[in-house]
């Protein structure tokens, strides 16, 4: 009795499970490394360049290409967020 359930049962079971591993390792060898994550459709690119500048409220040095501006004393002011800005009018 248990040879036949080994013949009819378990042995089939082994070979699918040999060929299953066998193949997703032959699969993954042919499939590439790492796919590029897709940027967030609302997401903006962060822009890179221009010329940094430091926040007189928090210390941070952000590029004038991203930068909060307000004009102060007719000198324009970079802040790196809205909130630094309004911290630097109050």
């Amino acid at each position: 009795m248990f040879s036949a359930i080994l013949r009819e049962f378990l042995l089939p079971l082994l070979v699918f499970l040999l060929l299953r591993s066998l193949l997703r390792s032959l699969f993954a060898a042919l499939r590439p490394a790492s796919r590029p994550a897709a940027a967030h459709p609302l997401q903006q690119p962060a822009q890179s360049g221009g010329v940094l500048k430091k926040d007189p409220v928090c210390g941070t040095y952000v590029s004038t290409n991203t930068a909060v501006t307000r004009t102060v004393d007719g000198d324009l002011v970079y802040f790196c967020s809205p909130e630094c800005a309004e911290k630097f009018s109050a």
